[in-house]
């Protein structure tokens, strides 16, 4: 007695282990990929990996690898995912009363999400692309980079439970109110419009009734490819910056321009912020040494929190997908918040 073989199970099997293959040699290559340039930079090229040569040159190559690695899985899943719920719906999920809940819930999973500013962006590229409200995902996009796990450690053996505290909770602030003041504003209409939108074979697709599993892994590959293609120049810029500045500690600037005696010393601590590129545990030893010295702590954690969040490299790679008037916006929000926080601590805390 023969057995019937259903048309299209062989197919459907093979793009299942297809897929497998994929995921298993994306995870290889993002796990692979600190130790290959370690070894690759420090023991065949020889530079010092502690040296600014060496670590820019480090930062530069696996910093590129890993974002292509998050933006091409990140958007792949998204792009599958919201081809089975409409974008209409999920702004109705996420939209409307349910705003400020989503605004804490993305804020909370930026908290749990170790990424420098950089990194967080591909995953602030697939949330707008699957119709998460530009609000909420900008919650997101704050508290990723301004608050995390390995830098609460870090500052709680620094500097004890009451300066960690106060991180915590002004960076979860921040992000919250600066994610519901840039919804409020409804400012969609400075998103680049091809993040909204999704194609299958070159056209734009508006429904996804009809459509098969192989069709949604072909929309996810396409888009992929799509998205890279539109914002590679602005990634190996903003990296390269990144590398250039990379390891700069401007100690000696801080211990003679924003002292304790400056009225404007957490403000020149912001301006001085935004153009570094670094996460909050690679910046905590300059804080810790320039706190030795001195320095408010109010005015020290503002410097940590404009490196981390308003990084010029996260900026220019978020203008491909943003215009310049939303990026604008939001670095406007976020710094006033930050200053705000700076000079709240300095007036609680003894320094």
């Amino acid at each position: 007695m023969s057995v019937i073989q259903q048309p299209g199970v062989r197919p459907f099997v093979r793009l299942w282990g297809v897929l497998a293959l994929a995921a298993a040699a994306w995870t290889g290559l993002y796990l692979v990929n600190q130790p290959f340039w370690n070894w690759l930079v420090g023991d065949v090229v020889g530079l010092d990996l502690t040296s600014r040569l060496g670590s820019g040159v480090h930062f530069f190559f696996y910093d590129t690898i890993k974002i292509v690695l998050l933006l091409a899985g990140i958007i792949f899943l998204v792009t599958v995912l919201r081809s089975y719920m409409s974008v209409e719906r999920t702004r109705a999920l996420l939209g409307g009363r349910r705003e400020g809940v989503g605004n804490v819930l993305a804020a909370g999973l930026g908290v749990v999400t170790p990424f420098c500013s950089c990194s967080a962006v591909p995953a602030f590229i697939g949330f707008v692309a699957s119709g998460v409200p530009l609000g909420v995902t900008m919650s997101f996009l704050i508290a990723s980079p301004l608050v995390n796990e390995v830098a609460i450690a870090l500052l709680l053996g620094l500097f004890g439970p009451g300066p960690t505290a106060l991180y915590i909770g002004s960076g979860l602030l921040i992000a919250i109110i600066a994610g519901l003041v840039i919804g409020r504003l409804k400012l969609e209409r400075w998103v680049e419009p091809f993040v909204f939108e999704t194609r299958l074979r070159g056209q734009v697709i508006n429904s996804s009734v009809g459509l098969t599993f192989s069709d949604r892994v072909r929309m996810g590959v396409e888009e992929v490819g799509s998205i890279l293609k539109k914002i590679w120049p602005y990634l190996l810029v903003g990296i390269g910056l990144g590398a250039v500045i990379h390891g700069w500690a401007p100690e000696n600037f801080f211990a003679r321009y924003a002292g304790k005696d400056n009225p404007f010393a957490v403000l020149i601590a912001v301006v001085v912020g935004v153009p570094l590129y670094s996460n909050a545990a690679g910046i905590l030893p300059l804080v810790d040494a320039l706190h030795s010295k001195g320095l408010p702590m109010g005015t020290l954690l503002a410097f940590m929190q404009a490196t981390v969040a308003l990084s010029l490299p996260e900026m220019i790679l978020l203008r491909r997908v943003l215009k310049p008037r939303l990026i604008a916006t939001f670095a406007a929000i976020t710094a006033v918040g930050i200053i705000a926080v700076g000079y709240l601590f300095n007036a609680v805390l003894p320094t």
